[in-house]
C-alpha cells in the first residue's frame, strides 16, 4: 500500500506568474473604489454626503459598504412599520365588516346559492 500526502510535489514558480513587487508600500495600499450612480444616491440618502459634488471619484469600499448597510437597516425598519400598519388596517376593516354582518361564510353561501339558481335556470332552459 502506498502512503500518499495531500501534496508531494515541489512548488516551482511558473514563468507565467507576475514577478513579486518591491516592498515600496504599494502592496498595502487599499484600492480605490469608484462609486456608481446608485452608490452615490445611497451615500446621499444615508447622510454621508450633502451633495453629489461632495462625493470623491474614488473611496474605500468600506465607506460604501457601511452606507449600503445603513440603507438596508432603514429599509427593513420601513418594512416593519408598513407590516404593522397593514395589520392595524386589516383589524379595523375586519371590525367594520362584523358591524355590517359580513363574513366569509355568508358570502360563500350567497355565491353558492347564485350558482344553484344559474344551474337550475340553465337546466330548465334546455328542452
Amino acid at each position: 500500500m502506498m502512503n500518499r500526502t495531500l501534496c508531494n510535489k515541489a512548488h516551482h514558480e511558473d514563468s507565467t506568474q507576475k514577478p513579486k513587487q518591491e516592498a515600496s508600500g504599494s502592496l498595502f495600499r487599499v484600492p480605490g473604489y469608484k462609486p456608481t450612480d446608485w452608490d452615490k444616491k445611497i451615500l446621499l440618502w444615508t447622510g454621508r454626503f450633502k451633495k453629489v459634488e461632495d462625493i470623491p471619484e474614488t473611496m474605500s469600499f468600506e465607506t460604501i459598504d457601511a452606507a449600503r448597510n445603513k440603507m438596508r437597516v432603514k429599509i427593513s425598519y420601513g418594512m416593519i412599520a408598513l407590516t404593522i400598519l397593514g395589520c392595524v388596517i386589516m383589524v379595523i376593516s375586519g371590525k367594520q365588516a362584523v358591524k355590517r354582518h359580513e363574513s366569509l361564510t355568508s358570502q360563500n353561501l350567497e355565491k353558492k346559492a347564485r350558482w344553484r339558481e344559474e344551474a337550475a335556470q340553465s337546466a330548465s332552459a334546455k328542452p
